[in-house]
């Protein structure tokens, strides 16, 4: 057993710093290297592009990141783990394989975890007993279930353990949970049992803190941000982690943010719930528990976890077709800026009901002024705003009507209130909207499936 291993994050979401991850395995030594870039509109994306081409699927970042990291990766013996793998999995694996064998990298193993995507089985598994109502407000599936888009299971931690078991150097998976690819690695390494909740627990949490990046490191971080140093080369978070549980989470020297109480603190709250019953997979963990110090120089302990047994559900994660949806804007300019959009939001609904088009929602934002808190912002005198932009959206299950409210907004220009100016790209567009659908399936229900491929 390891005396402490080193796990970093690399990414918090598709889209993060395309460097992140190449400064997390060339700036210091690291033992591990995980990469959330799932949520769950992402995971409807992925599902539309492998419709269109049966080889795409999965985070298209990852082949090119693999030809600058692998050959590092390979020396030093880090091993990667990542969720990117979307609904195709093995495609991804098989794009890293390509890569690895253009640069000549032999001896690599990618564990490829499948079984998450469940869209073409719902109805037996619906006949077995599986509800699969919406967690939040009760609807049967049958409401939505032709409409469906993508169906995922969050699987947890050790279907990643069983691959690293395997021998796998990289790991690449479906849809699980962003805290899995960090509670995996302390799994394997330590030892860890199935039912010691209590280090699950703390694993599971140094997983929550690391799964959104740079957010533990000082990045959007809503305490005294403008201390924070050098945002411009921002260093993401690293646990270093050891078997009784303990972990410190840091970054590596000489890069730019802050790992302090005050941040890490900040991550734990994110997205939590019911911060004595944070369900996982896994375990249920228990943040109030938690305990930390501060050790100075970018070093924060976190120690004292506690948690439960795992529950007998996975979630799933449904995403499924809702109509579609158009915006479009334009910026109004002092004086008056504010009264001017008003004016035109007015002048717009107008004509949309002289035209009897039909919307489930229509909304209308004062960018500038109030688009952020609403009914909270705070009432500013009208010579003291210069412009104000006007964002008028509508949504409709019927697309005629949505595209007819996209040939309305330019029009306003030369027939609503003077001084307007922003309208750029042409008549906005329907676009497809898609709704996310959270339910519980019996894990008896669905089992991982761990594949190895060798270059």
């Amino acid at each position: 057993m390891k005396e402490k291993i080193k796990i970093a994050s690399g990414q918090g979401f598709w889209g993060d710093l395309i460097d992140a991850p190449y400064h997390q395995v060339m700036k210091g030594e690291i033992d591990y290297l995980v990469m959330d870039y799932l949520a769950e509109v992402t995971m409807s994306i992925l599902q539309k592009q492998k419709n269109k081409n049966p080889k795409l699927g999965y985070a298209r970042d990852i082949p090119e990141l693999m030809r600058r990291i692998l050959p590092t990766c390979k020396e030093k013996n880090i091993k990667i783990i990542t969720n990117g793998g979307g609904v195709n999995p093995i495609a991804c694996a098989d794009a890293i394989i390509e890569i690895a064998k253009e640069l000549g990298i032999k001896n690599l193993k990618v564990g490829v975890v499948l079984g998450d995507d469940i869209k073409d089985s719902l109805d037996e598994m619906i006949s077995q007993g599986a509800e699969l109502n919406n967690m939040e407000t009760g609807d049967s599936i049958k409401t939505i279930k032709d409409k469906i888009l993508s169906a995922n299971v969050y699987f947890g931690a050790f279907p990643i353990v069983e691959a690293l078991k395997k021998g796998a150097d990289i790991v690449i998976t479906g849809r699980t949970t962003d805290t899995g690819l960090t509670l995996a690695p302390m799994i394997y390494e330590f030892g860890w049992e199935k039912n010691n909740y209590n280090l699950l627990s703390a694993g599971t949490i140094a997983g929550h803190i690391l799964e959104c990046g740079a957010q533990s490191s000082g990045g959007n971080f809503l305490g005294d941000w403008e201390s924070i140093e050098n945002f411009a080369e921002i260093g993401f978070p690293i646990a270093e982690a050891y078997p009784d549980g303990s972990v410190i989470i840091t970054k590596h020297q000489g890069t730019g943010g802050r790992v302090s109480f005050e941040t890490v603190a900040e991550q734990l709250l994110y997205e939590i719930g019911d911060p004595k019953n944070y369900i996982t997979p896994d375990c249920v963990a228990d943040f109030t528990s938690i305990k930390l110090e501060d050790m100075g120089n970018n070093r924060v302990k976190m120690f004292n976890v506690s948690g439960a047994k795992e529950t007998e559900f996975y979630k799933v994660s449904c995403s499924y077709s809702y109509g579609y949806a158009a915006s479009g804007s334009l910026t109004y300019s002092w004086p008056k800026a504010l009264t001017k959009a008003k004016a035109a939001e007015q002048i717009l609904r107008k004509r949309l009901e002289n035209l009897d088009l039909h919307f489930e929602e229509v909304r209308a934002e004062f960018i500038g002024y109030n688009a952020t808190h609403e009914t909270l912002a705070k009432k500013l005198n009208e010579d003291d705003i210069n412009e104000v932009m006007l964002r008028f959206s509508v949504r409709a299950a019927d697309f005629k009507s949505v595209e007819r409210f996209g040939k309305e907004i330019a029009p306003l220009i030369l027939t609503g209130p003077p001084a307007v100016t922003g309208f750029a790209g042409g008549r906005p567009k329907p676009s497809e909207v898609v709704a996310y659908w959270p339910a519980l399936i019996p894990k008896k229900l669905v089992t991982p499936l761990v594949k190895i491929i060798e270059a």
